[in-house]
Parts: structure tokens; C-alpha cells; sequence
């Protein structure tokens, strides 16, 4: 049975099971954005705060779109269960470190399925990834970005105000054109 079931996607068990785990990192990171907007909401950082709340919904959105490609493909989309995000962060510069972190460790996990994808010959996938690898271009800028603002402008005196009002500021569009 289950032989006659893989006949109706063209997904293999192992990438149907890497997009799935994708999926998973996509609702936890719309998490850990969420936790990171109330983080600054609660410490008097507004900006911030809006800019990581749509940090998660671009990432719950990114999961959306990864689950609709597994279902329409034939494949077994599953709804992640995700663990507690942390609600606590040492400074608002930390804040934005884990952030980049995060932005990184999605840019390796898209470029490990697309690796996969290829040792495949799963080339529609590949495709498909093809929107989430630009993504992530702009979505590692931005990040990278935030943080060297702790750097350029400093947190003495008036400069975690200042940083915070940049933050929603900073565009990957206004740098480089498609």
C-alpha cells in the first residue's frame, strides 16, 4: 500500500521529509520573531517591535507556502508542533544577533534541500526552491545589517533610540537592483 500511495506525488520520502522539517523551521522561526516583537515591545522599542512582528508573519507565510507546494505535489504536509520561543533576551543588540543567526541557519537548510533536490534529479523542487534561495538573500542582508547598526551608531546615550528607529528602515531593495 505504501508503494501505491509514493505513486501519487513525485516528492521521495526523503525530500517530502526535509520540506516537512523546512516547514517546521519556518513556524518556529515566525515564533521566535513573535517572542522577539513583544521582547521589544515590553522594553519600550516600537519599531522594533513592528518590525519583528513582520518578521513572523513573512515567515508564516514562508511556511505556508512550503506546506501548499508538499499537498499540491501529492505529497503528506505536516502541521509542526513547535516548541516555547524564548520570551527573555540579555540586550536589544542580542536580540538582533539571534536573529542573523536564525536568517543563516535557514539560508544552510534551503541550500542543503536544494542539494538534495539536485542528487534527485528532483529539478520541479528545485525550482521551487529557487524563490525561498533569493529570500534568503535579503532576509540575511537585512539581519546583517540590523546588527552592524549597533556597531556604526553605538548603544551610549541616545543610540539605542536611534538604532531602534532605523530598524524598519533597512531594505535590501534600496541597495541592489533585481
Amino acid at each position: 500500500m505504501k508503494d501505491l500511495l509514493r505513486l501519487k506525488t513525485s516528492l521521495t520520502e526523503e525530500i517530502e521529509r526535509v520540506l516537512n522539517e523546512q516547514i517546521k523551521m519556518e513556524a518556529e522561526a515566525s515564533a521566535m520573531y513573535l517572542s522577539m516583537s513583544s521582547w521589544c515591545d515590553r522594553n519600550g522599542y516600537d519599531y522594533s517591535a513592528g518590525y519583528f512582528k513582520k518578521q513572523s508573519d513573512e515567515e508564516r507565510e514562508h511556511m505556508l507556502r512550503l506546506f501548499k507546494f508538499v499537498s499540491d505535489m501529492g505529497g503528506r504536509a505536516i502541521s509542526p508542533s513547535i516548541s516555547a520561543s524564548q520570551i527573555e533576551y540579555e540586550t536589544f543588540k542580542s536580540v538582533f544577533e539571534q536573529a542573523l543567526q536564525q536568517e543563516i541557519a535557514v539560508t544552510q537548510s534551503f541550500n542543503r534541500i536544494a542539494d538534495k533536490c539536485m542528487k534527485a534529479k528532483d529539478y520541479v523542487t528545485f525550482t521551487f526552491l529557487q524563490w525561498f534561495l533569493k529570500e534568503q538573500i535579503e532576509e540575511e542582508y537585512v539581519a546583517r545589517r540590523a546588527v552592524e547598526l549597533f556597531e556604526v551608531i553605538g548603544e551610549e546615550g541616545t543610540g539605542l533610540y536611534e538604532i531602534d528607529k532605523r530598524i524598519p528602515k533597512i531594505s535590501y531593495e534600496d541597495t541592489y537592483e533585481d
